[in-house]
């Protein structure tokens, strides 16, 4: 084996074990921060850092129906609160760095999950 194609392959794996690393969720979590607002509210309500594992719920009195995701992950908001379906449609997906507002007839948001 050539010298330069014993680099490649070393090269390789050590790009594949980094991939592999990155993509453990233990000890991970979004980076940045995760906003959302009550309907008629100026308080807004930061998660900065969170867990990328389990569900969290959004601690507004009333729900949230707006959110910024100012993270570095993509997260699905859901309307109850432990993260599961309502009414069996499934949660809304929020890219990195992009934003969402509730239709003014649907239910506020009341928790996340990120995707990792």
């Amino acid at each position: 084996m050539s010298h330069s194609r014993r680099i490649g392959v070393i090269t390789a794996a050590a790009a594949l074990l980094l991939t592999a690393t990155a993509c453990s969720a233990m000890g991970r979590s979004t980076v940045g921060v995760l906003s959302f607002r009550s309907e008629d509210s100026a308080a807004v309500l930061n998660y900065s850092n969170s867990p990328v594992t389990g569900c969290h719920k959004i601690v507004l009195p009333k729900g949230a129906t707006h959110v910024y995701n100012n993270t570095l992950i993509d997260v699905i908001l859901y309307r109850t609160e432990n993260c599961q379906k309502a009414d069996g449609k499934d949660g809304i997906y929020v890219g990195t760095t992009l934003s969402n507002v509730t239709a003014p007839v649907s239910l506020p948001w009341r928790s996340f999950s990120v995707v990792h």
